[in-house]
């Protein structure tokens, strides 16, 4: 997938078409290294992602549905 920046906004990638569960799950995720709040004091701080990481993420849970569905 193509996106049009390198770092994104959860509210850019939204408008993308990924839900917030999605994006919710990747930050929320235990080691992932991609998604940081810009101030993380703040409960409604915006999360950034760097989309090269969130991309690789996204693909490697596409491919872990598929093998428990096979």
């Amino acid at each position: 997938m193509t996106y049009e920046k390198p770092v994104m906004t959860a509210s850019e990638l939204k408008k993308m078409g990924f839900t917030r569960e999605v994006l919710t799950k990747a930050f929320k995720d235990p080691g992932q290294t991609f998604a940081w709040k810009v101030n993380p004091f703040k409960r409604n701080s915006p999360i950034m992602v760097d989309t090269e990481g969130f991309e690789k993420w996204r693909l490697k849970q596409v491919r872990a549905s598929r093998s428990t569905i096979a």
